[in-house]
């Protein structure tokens, strides 16, 4: 393998690092169509999942590019095997409730938005202009799910025990997020990357502010899951893959 070779294979397996929670994520959201609490909620929800997998056909289609073989996003994105996914295990839990799924997206918005924002500084050219090109999209996911966590929290008991139920059982999936794999380390010393270890700190102090705002409890847990980046999922996602993947797999090379 000539250097070239190598650059191409760094940068992909960087990307799908990144990628990979976004489909995820954007599939999770895409089950909820048609059953938001309100109408407008219901929409919003949907949007979102429409920004996620857009920013994803993006990432796939350079990822195909860097491949040099004869593939697609379409490929990359349905015909992976479970263990190829590398999305954080954050991002394929289930949607229990309402609370849950505001949870879950708002830990994750925190998240995407810092990483966009550092991402724009890339010295590849294709991620910065991705990263520059959603980040407004990211900023409103990140809005709109930090509102639900203030009016669901400050709200009635009950979405204030939903919500904190869900904070609770999610909390412990937020440490992946900044764990750094080799393409991670290896894509931040090429310049190309981001050392998401850096934002950990006003991570952590982001989410606590809110919460504290919306009168919820920071966990005191110190145990964290991961494995997910090394495509050592939960359970969740063999059922998630059945569902994205069955018209591919079914109808092979199918043209709509």
């Amino acid at each position: 393998m000539n250097i070239k070779q190598q650059d191409s294979r760094l940068r992909g397996n960087y990307i799908l690092g990144i990628a990979d929670n976004s489909l995820i994520l954007g599939q999770r959201l895409g089950e909820l169509c048609g059953h938001g609490p309100s109408l407008e909620t219901d929409i919003a929800i949907t949007n979102m999942s429409l920004d996620l997998l857009g920013q994803v056909r993006s990432y796939y289609q350079y990822v195909a590019q860097l491949s040099g073989e004869d593939k697609t996003e379409d490929d990359i994105a349905f015909l992976r095997l479970e263990r190829e996914y590398k999305n954080v295990l954050l991002v394929e839990q289930p949607n229990t409730d309402f609370g849950y799924v505001i949870t879950r997206q708002y830990f994750f918005d925190v998240f995407h938005l810092l990483l966009m924002q550092e991402l724009q500084n890339s010295k590849d050219e294709t991620l910065s202009a991705i990263a520059k090109k959603g980040i407004k999209e990211v900023s409103y996911h990140k809005r709109f799910s930090g509102d639900w966590v203030k009016r669901l929290g400050d709200g009635t008991e009950e979405s204030h025990n939903r919500i904190q139920n869900a904070i609770n059982d999610l909390w412990s999936y937020t440490n992946e997020l900044f764990e750094m794999t080799e393409a991670d380390q290896q894509a931040a010393e090429a310049g190309i990357g981001v050392d998401v270890s850096k934002l950990k700190e006003k991570y952590y102090n982001e989410i606590t502010e809110l919460l504290n705002e919306a009168t919820l409890e920071v966990p005191e847990t110190k145990y964290f899951h991961k494995g997910g980046k090394h495509g050592v999922h939960t359970e969740h996602m063999g059922y998630i893959l059945a569902d994205l993947q069955y018209m591919q797999r079914t109808y092979p090379g199918m043209k709509w």
